[in-house]
């Protein structure tokens, strides 16, 4: 049932927006449409869409963590009025008055009229289904047989390990804490965490995202700024130090880096017809 409504655009003001409009299954649950993702009547918002995988493990959501329960998230995005513009209330109304939904409702939990919490209940259970770890890296982790990492790879895994890691640990490849990134002058005038806690030490501090998927969830960072990881190895290495660690890499450094950084994508995340749309749905 999460399924069904994560791709319908029933949940948008004028049909036209859905969960999957900014959440592709194809670019691991982000977008590359855009660097900043779009919503009702092409109206442009101030942050590109995150990816959305492994989700159970996340303490909070969004890039400025305004959001403390997966639960409570779809709230946000249906009824600000730039993404999908409606409100809960019409959406029940509608859910309501379609007999696919009504149908789904007394399969899925018996009752006989929708209402919040089935809406947001369904929507929670698809978006932790989401699971991604089967990548090269996650398979040579668990020692199959005839997996391992090439020198290149290995050399960016330690590279990783002394210049990442702090940040974006492993298994999930994120601790999900605020950080800055150094990078201003978004024309939104985004403040990032600033805006939930009214802290001036969280001006420009952003959710660290994971590295997993990177091979498909590009552009990167929180405006999408940058269009390949290269671009975003150049920029912190321009830096010349972050976090106490020096970010100073050779281009072949780089290199290596990048080839570590792609053993995180899952072919098979991406490729899950459980998680694509659901082609027997027939809108009504």
């Amino acid at each position: 049932m999460g399924r069904y409504l994560f791709f319908d655009p029933i949940l948008s003001v004028d049909s036209s927006i859905s969960c999957a409009s900014c959440h592709s299954p194809l670019n691991a649950f982000a977008h590359n449409d855009h660097a900043l993702s779009h919503g009702i009547g092409d109206s442009v918002l101030k942050r590109n869409a995150p990816a959305l995988f492994n989700l159970a493990w996340q303490p909070s959501f969004m890039w400025d963590g305004s959001i403390h329960r997966l639960y409570a998230q779809p709230v946000v995005p249906i009824e600000n009025k730039r993404e999908m513009g409606s409100s809960l209330k019409e959406v029940m109304l509608r859910l309501n008055r379609s007999e696919f939904y009504r149908k789904q409702l007394r399969l899925v939990f018996g009752k006989a009229n929708w209402d919040t919490d089935v809406l947001l209940l369904a929507l929670e259970a698809f978006q932790l289904s989401l699971i991604s770890a089967d990548s090269k890296y996650d398979q040579v982790q668990r020692g199959e047989k005839g997996v391992i990492l090439t020198q290149q790879e290995q050399n960016g895994y330690q590279l990783y390990r002394q210049k990442c890691s702090s940040c974006h640990r492993e298994p999930l490849f994120s601790d999900f804490s605020f950080q800055r990134n150094y990078l201003v002058g978004n024309v939104m005038g985004d403040l990032g965490r600033y805006e939930v806690t009214g802290l001036v030490g969280d001006s420009f501090r952003f959710k660290v995202p994971s590295l997993r998927n990177l091979k498909y969830t590009l552009p990167y960072m929180h405006d999408g700024r940058f269009n390949s990881l290269s671009s975003v190895m150049r920029h912190y290495n321009s830096l010349g130090e972050l976090n106490g660690v020096s970010m100073h890499l050779t281009d072949n450094e780089q290199r290596d880096l990048i080839a570590f950084l792609l053993t995180l994508s899952g072919e098979e995340f991406v490729r899950n017809k459980n998680y694509h749309f659901p082609k027997e749905r027939i809108m009504d």
